[in-house]
């Protein structure tokens, strides 16, 4: 487990390069000077029965904005947020019941730039204490773990596209069992399985 760890902790530190979801739709020119609002997600990793895992939820069917949506715990930056990680770690502890005393912040990976108009910062942590997994009702339908070498192997990623806005948006799937991991969550993913590629 050591070397898991060891492996993902030079994958954060190689991390550079921002994402975006027009990765894969380069007919669309972003407009500069767009205002784009800071938000942060945790990436939570924790060892189950000696293999990392990551927590991921499912948002509720009933949400106005991404209903349904398989994602990493967090949301926009509040102003009593110090900072995108403290707003990662105050949304997980809302959405999956996590106290941030149980998390060990490993790093940061790149940005990512949503459809939605969000600067994502996705900060990865390892849990260091167990927790009883507590989802919020009314914003959580679901709180479950994946295995991270199932997410960081780039062999299960795929490219599959939508009409968004009368145009074919193309985006990242890493399926895992009944779960369809797609969208900015997928392609955050895909930044670090090829930093973990050796």
């Amino acid at each position: 487990m050591t070397d898991q760890m060891t492996a993902l902790q030079n994958a954060i530190d190689r991390a550079r390069v921002a994402s975006s979801d027009f990765d894969l739709t380069p007919a669309v020119t972003l407009p500069a000077g767009r205002k784009l609002r800071p938000a942060g997600v945790l990436v939570p990793v924790q060892i189950i029965d000696g293999t990392a895992q990551v927590i991921l939820t499912k948002r509720s069917s009933h949400l106005k904005h991404h209903p349904g949506q398989i994602a990493f715990p967090g949301g926009k930056q509040d102003e009593g947020d110090t900072d995108v990680t403290a707003a990662a770690l105050r949304e997980a502890q809302e959405e999956i019941g996590l106290p941030p005393d149980h998390v060990r912040i490993l790093g940061q990976l790149p940005c990512h730039e949503t459809v939605t108009g969000f600067v994502v910062t996705p900060t990865v942590g390892l849990i260091q204490t167990p927790f009883a997994m507590r989802p919020e009702p009314g914003e959580v339908e679901e709180v479950f773990c994946v295995p991270l070498a199932h997410v960081t192997d780039r062999a299960r990623f795929s490219i599959e596209g939508r009409y968004w806005r009368g145009q074919m948006r193309r985006y990242y799937t890493v399926p895992f069992g009944p779960y369809y991991i797609w969208g900015a969550t997928a392609r955050m993913l895909f930044n670090l399985a090829e930093h973990l590629a050796p």
